[in-house]
């Protein structure tokens, strides 16, 4: 088995060039572990809807019924 060897680190106290400061847009903790409680249901949706769904989720590589789920969690909040 070969030994991989570090590459050698070289530090220099040349400036750095422009440096852009951006806003911390990563969700706390709390946000990442919340499990909101979700309620099983039978829906009748048109085929159209759900090929939809399901292609725009493949590209995403998400499950199609997440993104129903929360299309109508933001339609819900908006209306609420």
């Amino acid at each position: 088995m070969a030994i991989k060897t570090k590459k050698k680190i070289n530090y220099t106290n040349e400036p750095l060039g422009e440096i852009r400061i951006v806003d911390d847009f990563l969700p706390s903790p709390e946000n990442l572990a919340f499990k909101e409680s979700n309620v099983k249901v039978t829906i009748s949706l048109s085929k159209a809807s759900v090929d939809f769904f399901k292609n725009e989720a493949k590209k995403h590589h998400t499950q199609y019924q997440k993104m129903i789920r929360r299309l109508l969690d933001v339609y819900t909040e908006h209306h609420r």
